[in-house]
């Protein structure tokens, strides 16, 4: 059984205030909750953004740390099925963000953007789903009525809320009710008030703490005998600012790094 003894005391203390940043000001369309007993797996829920295939439904994620976090990144998996290229059929995700761009100065607010945006700029040339790559290249139309498909069926609904999470005063982070939690770790059931969750979805703008979205370095959706939705463009911008913040990172730190030669 995954308890916190697996991560370090200090790193513990740091997902604690992550934890409570995000529950003070959380995403925009994005709700997080946690194991008190596990800090070794975290949930969240994603909203599908509008304009997209994925509006009106609701994603469940996990972002798992390894016993050396944050020197290694947190695997990504969603729960939810999706019809996504880079999204594979067991839920694993892949993003650069959680591989070679990886850096451990990011946070748990950083990954969960990272992710969200993902839904929005789709990259078939690095698919882990090679249907839906294909079909974005090929077919828009047939690619976002499956995905819609997929949504409709699978996907929670926007209008079915999470139980207002109560914080722990000593910990800053989300109890939960050992009631609904089996072997120490809490089972993601739709909706269920077992996992407690941060204020999300609140309509809060998000910070622009920057991101790698891009697998192969190149932006943008291809289609072949459809095109993407042209009110994309918005969510597109707004991954975008993320994006440019990532790059400002990284000059900074290699100016740091000339400094001290």
């Amino acid at each position: 059984m995954a308890t916190n003894e697996n991560l370090p005391p200090n790193v513990i203390k740091q997902l604690v205030r992550e934890l409570k940043n995000l529950d003070e000001t959380p995403p925009l369309g994005i709700k997080v909750g946690v194991n008190d007993d596990d800090f070794s797996t975290i949930y969240a829920d994603i909203e599908g953004p509008s304009g997209t295939p994925y509006e009106n439904g609701v994603f469940r994620m996990k972002l798992i740390l390894s016993h050396d976090f944050p020197h290694s990144p947190p695997k990504g998996y969603f729960l939810t099925k999706i019809f996504h290229p880079n999204i594979a059929t067991n839920g694993e995700i892949c993003v650069n963000t959680l591989k070679r761009d990886w850096n451990p100065s990011l946070g748990l607010r950083h990954v969960l953007i990272v992710v969200r945006c993902l839904l929005i700029e789709l990259f078939p040339e690095s698919a882990l789903n090679e249907q839906a790559g294909k079909l974005l290249l090929e077919n828009y139309e047939e690619y976002a009525r499956l995905a819609r498909l997929y949504t409709e069926i699978h996907a929670l609904r926007p209008k079915q809320k999470f139980k207002a999470a109560t914080v722990d005063q000593t910990s800053s982070v989300c109890s939960v009710d050992p009631k609904n939690v089996e072997s120490g770790v809490v089972v993601p059931t739709p909706l269920a008030p077992s996992l407690n969750t941060m204020k999300g979805m609140s309509g809060q703008d998000h910070p622009t703490t920057g991101a790698t979205l891009n697998p192969t370095g190149e932006i943008g959706i291809s289609s072949g005998s459809g095109a993407a939705p042209q009110h994309m463009a918005t969510h597109k911008k707004e991954c975008g600012l993320v994006k440019a913040e990532a790059d400002k990172k990284k000059i900074d730190a290699r100016k740091k790094s000339l400094k001290r030669l």
